[in-house]
């Protein structure tokens, strides 16, 4: 298995992962919607020092949320 490495625009308000570009919206502090074509798939929240992945719909899995929230968040403080 290899591991997919998650590249976040914060210009653009993006996060590649998997050849796929997904789009962030800001929720409120730490919470972020990921939306692909405009449709929200899931959420991530920083907390406790690490992203959380919040699935929504069945498109990305829990642990796929968390790797594009880690580069999303690391992006933000970096």
């Amino acid at each position: 298995m290899t591991a997919q490495t998650a590249v976040a625009n914060t210009s653009n308000k993006t996060v590649t992962y998997g050849g796929t570009t997904y789009k962030v919206q800001e929720l409120s502090d730490d919470n972020f919607a990921v939306l692909l074509e405009g449709v929200p798939i899931g959420r991530i929240v920083y907390s406790f020092g690490s992203a959380h992945g919040v699935p929504e719909g069945g498109k990305l899995g829990e642990e796929d949320l968390e790797t594009i929230g880690e580069a999303w968040f690391a992006a933000l403080e970096g």
